[in-house]
This record gives C-alpha cells, structure tokens and sequence, in this order.
C-alpha cells in the first residue's frame, strides 16, 4: 500500500471509480483539473487504485478536503482513513477542514478516528441533511 499523487496516467481510471461510486461521469472535469493542478492523491494496493482524495486550497486560504472515493470493495479497510492521515500530514496549510452530509455516518466516524472536530454546519445544500464541517490542524 502507498499513497502518491495522482498524474494523467490514473485520470481514466479515476473517473471509472467515481461513476462506481456515483453512478455517472458528473464530476471528471473536476477530477481533471485536480490532477492537472496536483491536488489529487491516490491510495494505491500493488497496481490497484483503491481509492483517491481531492483537496482545495481556496477555502478561506485554508486546505479542504473536497473529496475522498473508495473503490466499493475496497471499503472498511482503512482505505479513506489512511488517505487522511496521509493528507494531514502533507497539506500545504496548517488548518484543515472537511465535511460530510449528517447522513453519512461511515464519514463522519472516519474524521472523529483521525482527530477531526466538528466546526459547524451548513443547512440548505442538500434538502433535510445538512453539510457538517470538520476541522483539524497539520
């Protein structure tokens, strides 16, 4: 297992992995220009991609972990887990925020087990389960 940032080369199989998860190629321009701007990592098993971590820098000058996939029959195993402890520790800027809707439990569990705190909410995003941020330091 290593995690290394994501180039050109994984872009096809990226946006595979997200339509896995999401069910569409909705977010592969996104997905691209993380790439291209090199804020993409991804967790890789021997040659296998098992999941992949997209992160901003544009949040209030602070990092924001925008996006964390893991491959479906890669999950509960330390995969997302392992994708932000390895961010903490190479994010460009001390602060570090995240979020998850309240619905999402497995998420939120995961931040709690990697020192996250949660820093507030945000209603209206999506109808009746609100965005909860979370927060850690480098």
């Amino acid at each position: 297992m290593y995690i290394i940032e994501a180039s050109m080369e994984h872009f096809t199989f990226l946006c595979a992995l997200d339509k896995e998860v999401i069910g569409d190629y909705s977010r592969s321009d996104r997905i691209k220009h993380a790439i291209v701007e090199r804020r993409c990592m991804i967790y890789k098993i021997q040659s296998c991609i098992a999941g992949f971590l997209i992160f901003t820098t544009d949040f209030f000058d602070c990092s924001f972990i925008s996006l964390v996939i893991v491959k479906p029959s890669e999950r509960r195993k330390g995969v997302a887990t392992a994708l932000l402890v390895d961010f903490i520790e190479r994010a460009p800027t001390a602060k570090i925020f995240s979020s998850t809707n309240r619905s999402n439990t497995k998420m939120q569990n995961i931040f709690n087990a990697t020192g996250f705190k949660r820093s507030g909410y945000i209603e209206n995003l999506d109808d009746d389960d609100p965005e909860i941020i979370y927060f850690t330091l480098k």
